[in-house]
């Protein structure tokens, strides 16, 4: 079942910890993302696991240790937050565990803690400043789709003019098998790929750097508990097994990327690397943000029988809205803001995370805990919000005008991408989801 909003939702709750209670800040009392983290100070010190809220990072080991929950989260949870290097120990518990878990830290961060348990909650609290962020989960696999129907429909037109989407679009949830050990955290850098280039029919292929590389705006999403092997995941049962959400920069070598699909699909200009923000928004926070799916056209195909659930036409969708800024070498020397590239909303996406989930275990593959899976660009029908420059520039042929008198078809070395999300709706505290960040260096060799 999705899960249904609660006291935890309110939003008069307010925290004692002051940064909390800021309107604009991302992590106020109501979200509490998961988060991996060392202090920077400290950097031969082992990676804690902990929970944002405000400006600061909960170590979830030291509030364990006080003794401060509920005797039944310290006999169901406790060995799980103390002895598990990652968040995977917590995520693979039963959902309504894990909203135990946010009950109790609800209770001990709200205004209404009493004196002593503010006390001895603060000496868990860790300025973000002070801290260097990792991977929230050990990542085993990842997968990308292709689900936003707009972005689908756009890069087809460049191609495929008289056909933009094939046949099977409106019936399978297109996805394809990604690189776990190249995905790192925000704030890293990114250097240029090496590849094939064919821009010249009349001329065999040169291996060079990427001239065309590119963005692309993703929302990402946490197995929680998994499937054995042979086994499928209902889509009924489909949410027990989503922990959270966080936001993905699926970097594409465009030039590699045309090249190289025909006839198998994204290999190299793809797998150099992907960028994850470090917060994980759990499904429980987005529980005032639900919606219905997509609503289809009269004539699409309806989604076959394991990929349509009652629940999920409801409320399998979600209301996040995603934004793109880019911030270049010249302007970062000219003190120029990041400028806006595009924003998008997830509720685009013609299929839910949910049928994405259970579409990828419907053959019997075993899902794991903290396998990542992304929902590949997520785009609107308007041209300001298409999630990658391929689109935003129609493969080069429309190029972006920047405030510095720059122009852009594809990015240049120096580069930043930043990528924001957050929710908001009336009644409702907005939350949001951190920021997704990565520069371009050169490529080796240049």
């Amino acid at each position: 079942m999705i899960y249904e909003i609660n006291e935890t939702h309110d939003p008069n709750l307010k925290s004692w910890v002051e940064s909390a209670n800021d309107p604009n800040t991302d992590f106020p009392i109501q979200n509490l993302p998961f988060c991996q983290y060392r202090l920077s100070a400290s950097p031969d010190r082992g990676y804690e696991h902990g929970v944002v809220i405000g400006d600061k990072v909960v170590d979830l080991y030291r509030l364990f240790a006080i003794g401060t929950f509920s005797r039944e989260l310290h006999i169901e949870l406790g060995e799980d937050i103390t002895c598990s290097a990652t968040v995977d120990g917590i995520a693979d518990n039963d959902k309504n565990l894990i909203a135990i878990l946010r009950r109790n830290l609800v209770r001990v961060l709200s205004e209404d803690a009493d004196a002593l348990t503010r006390d001895r909650v603060s000496g868990c609290l860790v300025p973000i400043g002070d801290v260097t962020f990792e991977m929230p989960f050990w990542i085993g696999d990842y997968t990308d789709f292709y689900c936003s129907i707009y972005h689908a429909t756009n890069v087809g037109s460049m191609f495929r003019p008289d056909n933009p989407l094939l046949p099977n679009y409106k019936y399978v949830p297109i996805g394809y098998h990604g690189r776990a050990s190249s995905i790192v955290i925000s704030g890293t850098d990114i250097k240029r790929p090496h590849g094939q280039n064919r821009s010249d029919a009349e001329a065999p292929p040169k291996f060079i750097p990427s001239k065309s590389l590119d963005y692309e705006m993703e929302l990402g999403f946490f197995v929680g508990q998994g499937n054995e092997l042979g086994t499928s995941i209902p889509i009924s049962e489909v949410e027990q097994h989503i922990f959270g959400v966080c936001l993905v920069n699926d970097w594409s070598a465009r030039d590699i990327q045309a090249w190289e699909y025909q006839p198998l699909g994204p290999f190299l200009a793809k797998n150099f690397a992907t960028t994850i923000s470090p917060y994980v928004v759990t499904m429980e926070a987005l529980a005032p943000f639900r919606t219905k799916a997509f609503e289809r056209d009269a004539d699409d195909p309806q989604p076959l029988d394991y990929l349509n659930g009652e629940q999920n036409q409801k409320l399998g969708g979600l209301d996040i809205n995603l934004e793109v800024y880019i911030q270049t070498e010249k302007m970062r020397a000219e003190n120029i803001e990041p400028h806006m590239l595009s924003r998008s909303n997830t509720k685009d996406l013609y299929w839910t995370i949910g049928q994405m989930l259970t579409h990828h275990a419907s053959n019997g593959c075993n899902l794991q805990t903290g396998d990542l899976m992304a929902t590949g660009t997520v785009s609107g029908p308007e041209k300001s919000e298409r999630g990658c420059l391929l689109e935003l520039t129609w493969r080069g042929t429309e190029p972006i005008d920047l405030p510095s008198g720059e122009q852009r078809r594809f990015l240049e070395d120096g580069d930043e991408i930043i990528m924001k999300g957050f929710c908001e709706r009336e009644g409702f505290r907005r939350i949001g989801l951190g920021e997704c960040c990565g520069k371009i260096l050169p490529a080796w060799g240049s």
